[in-house]
């Protein structure tokens, strides 16, 4: 099958049709040629002039509401718009401001946050970074011990971040801390604040993955002050704010292109290294393809169903699940389609352009922990779903 991101989607209304033709002339028309098909993770400063394009057309946050200078898309429409630009290898904006912690300011932030933060967001004048993970709180985020104690007008912030994407490019950080140690359960006692990266005592440190970038980062609070005013959303409702997040980032992370991208090029690049001719390699092929058409199914009738308002709360999970595990079983093919040349950390040569398979093996690694692990996501399954009890 020689598969094309937008024609598996046959089942656009008319409208949808419409912009999506409306966005590919646009998108190929302004598609910076410079940052599409990067095989090396594009830093922020690279990024906003792009970003600013994308700003500038309107469409940089299709589903912030239109007051706060969005579009109002229907989630149909955000993917539509999402498929396109990958479709011809252009990156995406970074998602920490206009996905992650824009939305929440919107719900939940002050007139005055609104009025100081989003326009910075919109335009990617301001890179944000997400505080969470810590040493000892990663999966189990209710565990975090960054403190936070509220001294007259300010919070005063002690303790340790890590694993965060852009922390060292970053301008701001919208951080949980723990501002009550006593509360029962543990996410009770959490806040959610806004820092500023440059504040006196927070040190940041770049951390190196094993993909080779500098992608992570670390910091270190040592007495920072952060202004009561950044407190987004009350005290110690940290844990609750934090959940408007992570919704509409699993069907980001769970997107079948991924899992389409890495499928036709193990078939091109089996053909070149021989193993083609490997019946085994045929069959776990098209064993994939057939999940991956029965995913897609599955995922474009969950838009469907959430743009009406009308999607379980099963949905978000299983396509974190289902879709990010389709993608590292075909990121594990395309290393067996390179046969020898696949653990090299040097580019193969694929139909005039390039693939790096061990990167691609190493970038899906992440899709395990992103948006929520996947043992998390399939916690949310078994307990707020079925309903089971503890083990």
């Amino acid at each position: 099958m020689n598969w094309d991101i937008a024609s598996l989607f046959s089942d656009d209304t008319a409208e949808d049709r419409q912009f999506r033709a409306e966005v590919r002339d646009w998108v190929r028309d302004n598609a910076p040629p410079e940052l599409c098909h990067q095989r090396h993770r594009i830093a922020p400063p690279e990024l906003k002039p792009w970003h600013h394009k994308l700003y500038e057309r309107g469409w940089a946050a299709p589903h912030w509401p239109k007051q706060y200078g969005g579009m109002g898309a229907t989630l149909m429409q955000q993917i539509i718009l999402f498929e396109e630009i990958v479709r011809v290898g252009a990156p995406t904006p970074y998602p920490h401001g206009l996905n992650f912690i824009g939305p929440i300011i919107i719900q939940a932030g002050t007139e005055e946050q609104k009025a100081r933060f989003l326009p910075g967001i919109l335009s990617g004048d301001s890179t944000w970074c997400q505080g969470y993970s810590e040493a000892g709180a990663g999966s189990d985020l209710a565990s975090l011990q960054t403190r936070a104690v509220l001294d007259g007008d300010h919070f005063v912030v002690n303790g340790h971040k890590m694993w965060t994407t852009n922390g060292h490019y970053a301008d701001w950080m919208f951080a949980l801390v723990r501002t009550d140690p006593e509360a029962k359960p543990r996410h009770a006692g959490i806040t959610m604040l806004l820092i500023d990266m440059k504040s006196p005592g927070l040190t940041v440190r770049p951390i190196q993955t094993l993909k080779g970038d500098s992608e992570f980062a670390e910091e270190f609070f040592d007495n920072v002050r952060v202004p009561k005013e950044n407190m987004l959303g009350g005290l110690n409702q940290g844990w609750r704010i934090a959940g408007m997040v992570l919704g509409g980032e699993r069907f980001t992370t769970g997107h079948p292109r991924y899992a389409l991208v890495y499928l036709r090029q193990a078939r091109q690049l089996a053909k070149q290294t021989g193993a083609w001719d490997d019946p085994g390699f045929r069959h776990r092929l098209t064993t994939l393809e057939i999940d991956l058409l029965g995913f897609l199914a599955y995922y474009r009738h969950a838009a469907k169903l959430h743009s009406a308002k009308a999607a379980p709360v099963s949905m978000a999970p299983v396509i974190k699940i289902a879709g990010g595990t389709l993608a590292q079983r075909s990121a594990d093919l395309l290393m067996q389609a390179a046969g020898a040349q696949g653990p090299m950390i040097d580019d193969i040569s694929l139909s005039g352009d390039a693939v790096n398979v061990a990167s691609e093996l190493f970038e899906m690694r992440r899709v395990s922990v992103g948006s929520g692990t996947t043992e998390v996501n399939r916690t949310i399954i078994s307990k707020r779903v079925l309903e089971l009890p503890d083990a």
